[in-house]
């Protein structure tokens, strides 16, 4: 029985240093983040960027707003569960902005959640926004309707309301409706010819597009 005892324990604890050597996921972007922040930490009270692959493939969103202090930290194909559970003390609290653009909700519905749980985790974040920078103003970027994530609109959709109707009335709070501009006003889908090959990230047309609606807010 002792053997047994003993021997459950120690596959125990070789399952816990696995996951702790393992990591959160996409910890070795936010490695390299904290790197770069350790040689340069940008100055508080910036504009950040922060969310999925939508963020981090906007390789030029800087020189897109080059008069203003934009801190892009996009992360790899993370959710916005990802975002609430493990990033905002690492790559969003520590920089202190006074403006945060996210966008993330995309990734959650594709991996099988429901837009209702998108927008409870966003609900989430507000929380945690307000308790830790409660003078920035917060921008949700609407969920993008990717071409090759056609059978997902519908969430998506529910997940866009949930969030636009929590923020209605929130006076640092603003939904930004990036979805219905990258859309083919002549069959209301989205144009495909705004995206990469794999019909999931946007093209440089794609972010032209984003910027001319963003560009009022980023400043």
């Amino acid at each position: 029985m002792r053997i047994k005892i003993l021997l459950l324990f120690v596959l125990a604890t070789a399952g816990i240093s696995a996951h702790a050597q393992q990591g959160f996921p996409f910890d070795n972007e936010i490695r390299d983040f904290k790197k770069q922040d350790s040689l340069h930490m940008p100055a508080k009270n910036g504009i950040l960027f922060i969310g999925s692959s939508s963020i981090r493939k906007w390789t030029d969103l800087e020189q897109r707003f080059s008069s203003q202090p934009i801190i892009r930290r996009g992360v790899g194909g993370c959710t916005l569960e990802q975002l609430v559970d493990y990033y905002t003390p690492y790559i969003l609290f520590p920089y202190q902005p006074r403006k945060v653009f996210i966008y993330a909700g995309e990734n959650d519905i594709a991996a099988g959640k429901s837009g209702a749980f998108v927008g409870d985790e966003f609900v989430k974040l507000w929380a945690m926004l307000q308790a830790k920078l409660p003078k920035a103003e917060i921008y949700f970027m609407a969920v993008k309707p990717s071409p090759s994530r056609a059978k997902y609109f519908s969430e998506m959709s529910i997940a866009n309301k949930k969030v636009k109707a929590f923020l209605t009335g929130k006076k640092q709070g603003h939904y930004i409706d990036l979805a219905t501009v990258i859309l083919n006003p002549a069959t209301t889908q989205p144009d495909s010819s705004l995206f990469e090959t794999d019909l999931l990230h946007l093209n440089s047309k794609g972010y032209d597009k984003w910027q001319a609606v963003l560009q009022p807010l980023v400043k």
